[in-house]
């Protein structure tokens, strides 16, 4: 490997196809795809297009979001092909006048997202986009995972306490609390 990274969506469960009209396959080369949002007014974005535009990353062969990025290696022709994956949409579906001016717009696009990769292969790192005064704002943070047993309580869903077998236990009535909680009593 040439020591080029690229970021690389993520998608670790399935919320991404729920969160956006549009979620982008994992693996895909990505960009911060800031550039799709602006002829947008954010203020009037609702639902899926003001998660979009909060926190999608955009993969460039889909156009899909990701909520999360993986910093990855990348050899000089997945590159080269990431730049005409997203070279072909600026071209077909944003209007640039030729293929030249598109190219450029995506090698671009390629460039400042191969800037966010200065992380160790392997970082994962999430977006936060906003508008302020008329511009669009990109802040990102890196996710880290934690050490084996650095919060053994935290890694739980439940967590078993020893008792004394001798004194009595507590109960609770879930169905009379529900009973006795219900309208029009």
């Amino acid at each position: 490997m040439s020591g080029l990274r690229l970021p690389r969506t993520l998608r670790l469960d399935p919320s991404d196809t729920f969160v956006f009209a549009d979620a982008a396959e994992p693996g895909e080369w990505a960009v911060t795809g800031s550039f799709l949002f602006l002829d947008a007014d954010p203020d009037t974005l609702t639902g899926k297009a003001r998660a979009a535009f909060r926190s999608g990353f955009v993969g460039v062969r889909s156009l899909g979001f990701s909520t999360l990025v993986v910093v990855s290696e990348a050899s000089a022709a997945e590159r080269a092909a990431a730049v005409e994956d997203l070279a072909r949409h600026i071209l077909e579906r944003f209007g640039a006048p030729d293929l030249a001016a598109a190219r450029g717009a995506a090698e671009e696009e390629i460039a400042v997202s191969a800037s966010l990769c200065h992380l160790p292969v392997g970082s994962v790192v999430a977006m936060h986009r906003t508008a302020e005064g008329g511009e669009i704002r990109e802040n990102f943070r890196t996710l880290h995972q934690r050490a084996p047993g650095a919060d053994p309580l935290h890694a739980r869903a439940f967590h078993f306490i020893e008792t004394d077998e001798d004194a009595a236990e507590e109960e609770a009535d879930l169905v009379g609390l529900l009973r006795d909680a219900a309208p029009g009593r």
